[in-house]
């Protein structure tokens, strides 16, 4: 690739936030490596069991103020 990386990156700015958005997205992913597609698949089955457990009610969310307050209490 021959393009200067100040003027790719300038032509990039002068994009708006939203079509910036995608491309960054890709750019900071490149940073970690190839994806680990079992870790992938093992959080999509975890995720879908906790979202399981909280509309079937056999788990209950917590909300965010008294976590956040039980949380400032334990570290003082």
């Amino acid at each position: 690739m021959g393009t200067d990386p100040e003027v790719l990156r300038d032509a990039a700015m002068a994009l708006s936030e939203a079509e910036r958005a995608n491309p960054a997205r890709d750019l900071i992913a490149s940073l970690d490596g190839p994806a680990d597609n079992d870790v992938a698949e093992a959080w999509d089955i975890e995720l879908c069991r906790r979202i399981n457990e909280v509309e079937s009610g056999k788990t209950q969310l917590l909300d965010v103020e008294d976590v956040l307050v039980r949380i400032r209490a334990r570290i003082g």
